[in-house]
């Protein structure tokens, strides 16, 4: 319906839930009434459409998560049928689909047996010896579980081959905004495929949102009040966008692995009060932060520094660095140098 009436008027996509929160008549019969009254009024507020460019990358970012999610289905399966083969390939393999791990999967799909043979298969960089592939690759495989193997190898395979045409397409798709994703992956843990997601799931025109609160509100990066009488009843976050804050939180765990960069001192500061969970969203959001002020200002990321907070409150830092060699039994003066 919105593609059909999009050019002939000014359209409006309004959230239902904020529709429900005003009261009035709730029937099916008169909803059109009641939405067109809403909007006289000034009732309604639009969500965000992005323009047809980013609409089209959205659906290829998206297809080409869930075709790699069932990629990974298979070689869980796959795992599965080796195990129950007696098979132990995992435990001496990191990367059980990597060129060594494949060949043994097809020599025991082909029908061979010698778990010497087999072991001979991998590669002189694996870390597991020669006798250690041969006492994991012994094990009882019949002819279902090859058939099994070989169906799942093979899905493997044609899911991946379609994986690299999407890569393909979205390279494409992603051509106009190639100067907005060189300055996403500026900001630690964002890679060129977060890059391409980000663009996908908020585009390029940050004037959409008002303010960055509302684009964090929008991905559901923030925690919701629900309080009464002083009670706080509840401050979990909503669904928000969930192709989004997935992809967010694992660029923050990225991100955190570098122990110069601001988001790793604001993880290490939160995670000693409220865990590493809430931790680790709260790097997410200041990730989405840098994200909505380096398209909307067309800059790339400055990172502030580990030493960010140490600055920010040196006397604090100070006496909380000489509490435990006080516990320790000896005395303190602080003093600052001249």
């Amino acid at each position: 319906m919105w593609h059909i009436l999009e050019g002939e008027f000014e359209l409006i996509l309004a959230n239902p839930l904020h529709i429900r929160t005003v009261p009035g008549r709730k029937t099916d019969v008169n909803d059109a009434t009641w939405i067109a009254d809403l909007l006289a009024h000034g009732l309604i507020r639009s969500s965000m459409v992005p323009p047809g460019p980013i609409q089209e990358l959205r659906d290829l970012t998206r297809t080409r998560r869930q075709l790699i999610r069932e990629v990974v289905q298979h070689k869980q399966r796959i795992q599965k049928v080796l195990e129950d083969a007696n098979v132990k390939l995992a435990s001496v393999v990191s990367d059980m689909f990597g060129q060594s791990g494949r060949q043994m999967l097809k020599a025991l799909i082909a029908g061979q047996t010698d778990a010497q043979k087999l072991a001979a298969l991998g590669s002189e960089r694996l870390s597991a010896s020669r006798a250690t592939l041969a006492g994991a690759l012994h094990g009882k495989v019949t002819a279902h579980h090859r058939f099994l193997l070989k169906q799942h190898l093979q899905m493997i395979e044609r899911l991946e081959q379609t994986v690299s045409e999407f890569e393909a397409q979205i390279e494409a798709a992603l051509q106009p905004f190639r100067v907005a994703v060189e300055r996403l992956i500026t900001i630690p843990g964002v890679s060129a495929t977060a890059a391409s997601v980000i663009i996908a799931e908020i585009g390029v025109d940050m004037s959409r949102f008002a303010t960055v609160a509302h684009l964090r509100s929008w991905a559901g990066l923030c925690p919701q009040l629900k309080e009464s009488a002083g009670k706080v009843m509840s401050r979990r976050l909503r669904h928000g966008a969930p192709w989004l804050k997935t992809v967010l939180v694992q660029c923050a765990w990225a991100a955190i692995r570098n122990k110069s960069n601001y988001l790793h001192a604001q993880f290490l500061r939160l995670r000693a009060r409220r865990g590493p969970k809430k931790a680790i969203l709260a790097v997410a959001a200041s990730i989405l932060t840098a994200a909505y002020y380096v398209l909307r200002c067309q800059v790339p990321y400055r990172d502030l520094g580990a030493l960010y907070f140490a600055r920010l409150d040196q006397d604090r830092t100070a006496q909380r660095l000489a509490r435990p060699i006080k516990e320790l039994g000896y005395e303190v003066e602080i003093r600052k140098a001249a």
